[in-house]
């Protein structure tokens, strides 16, 4: 998988709201200045070069979806971030969050809680 620039991500955030729709439809949920719509659609061909978008094909007109699950390209992109940033440490990146954010223990307790129930295995 590769890593998006911010453009493409904008783009794929839209598509992973809307879960499909056409280059108008991305253009529409996009802020103001919206960029152009020729701009959008090639950001939209390089994601399905990429592999991170499909169409289906209604005569010249194209209905985008995303092929790649946002959870998918999350878990991508938070692991190359640890890696690059944090040396592959988890511990480092909540370390750097505590010290940046000025956490106390209670909060820092909190939150290993929180981390801990997010990756328990539910017991069947």
């Amino acid at each position: 998988m590769k890593q998006l620039t911010k453009a493409e991500e904008q783009v794929m955030q839209i598509l992973w709201d809307i879960k499909q729709g056409f280059v108008k439809d991305i253009l529409d949920k996009m802020p103001h200045p919206k960029p152009a719509y020729n701009t959008v659609s090639t950001i939209v061909r390089i994601l399905e070069k990429k592999g991170f978008v499909s169409y289906n094909a209604y005569g010249k007109t194209h209905e985008y979806f995303p092929k790649i699950e946002k959870n998918q390209y999350r878990s991508y992109y938070l692991k190359s971030m640890i890696t690059g940033y944090f040396g592959g440490s988890f511990e480092r990146l909540v370390s750097f969050f505590a010290q940046d954010n000025d956490m106390d223990m209670e909060e820092m307790e909190e939150l290993l809680k929180n981390v801990k129930n997010d990756i328990e295995v539910p017991k069947e």
